[in-house]
């Protein structure tokens, strides 16, 4: 986006902007090759070259963010050493290198959030973020209430490690009656396979799961497909990612 020249001189820690502005009257700074003088120049910092005495400024990083609809049978990961399909393979050529936030198993689909603005990612990801996410979930049998509330208040996992963690309360309801019913499950934390070893905990398998949404993320789009999220959307999900308790 063009910007004033003294203010992306001022962003790049070059100086401040009343001194940027000195140092553009200077003649000390070209816009693609051009010596610059206005102030009122604007220039854009992504696709410019701007030098200052000759040096070029180095390009911001730009945060890019992305909505991926994974299905299954992909791995979340950049590479994979037993070769299966990486989510990563959806997304062709982008210009930005980004990574996956989070993780959703092979066998499970569903909303996944890609970027290369790590500091999100890293809040996003933390233990204890706090973050609500929901998944559609099909199981094999059908559970009474009784046991659906053991998951509801918190049930002991054991974890690939060996250790055994008691589970954050969780909200669930369901959404299909059937044999085998679907549930809709609310996570505030998201362990590695945690609503299948909470469902296996209280006796029942799970054949199916699919998140659904993400915070303020919801998934609409179809499998195998993706979309850059909206800048509400990441002003939202950076606010979320930054209240107290996340």
């Amino acid at each position: 986006m063009p910007t004033r020249l003294q203010k992306i001189l001022a962003a790049a820690g070059i100086a401040s902007r009343r001194k940027a502005e000195e140092i553009i009257a200077a003649g000390r700074v070209t816009l693609n090759g051009q010596i610059v003088t206005e102030q009122g120049t604007k220039a854009d910092p992504l696709t410019d070259t701007i030098c200052v005495d000759g040096k070029p400024l180095h390009h911001p990083q730009r945060f890019v963010y992305f909505l991926l609809n994974k299905p299954k049978g992909y791995v979340t990961t950049v590479s994979d050493p037993e070769g299966r399909p990486t989510v990563m393979q959806l997304l062709g050529e982008l210009r930005e290198r980004v990574y996956p936030v989070g993780r959703l198993d092979y066998a499970s689909e569903g909303l996944l959030l890609l970027t290369n603005d790590g500091a999100l990612a890293q809040k996003l990801t933390k233990a204890g973020s706090h973050i609500p996410k929901t998944y559609l979930v099909k199981i094999s049998g059908k559970p009474g209430e009784k046991v659906i509330q053991r998951l509801r208040a918190g049930i002991t996992i054991a974890l690939d490690d060996g250790r055994r963690v008691k589970t954050s309360p969780a909200k669930i309801r369901l959404v299909e009656d059937a044999p085998n019913p679907w549930y809709e499950v609310v996570l505030i934390e998201g362990r590695n396979r945690q609503i299948r070893r909470m469902f296996q905990q209280i006796g029942f398998l799970v054949e199916k799961i699919k998140r659904t949404q993400l915070g303020p993320l919801t998934l609409d789009i179809p499998p195998g497909k993706f979309r850059p999220l909206t800048e509400r959307e990441v002003h939202r999900l950076k606010n979320l990612a930054s209240s107290p308790g996340s």
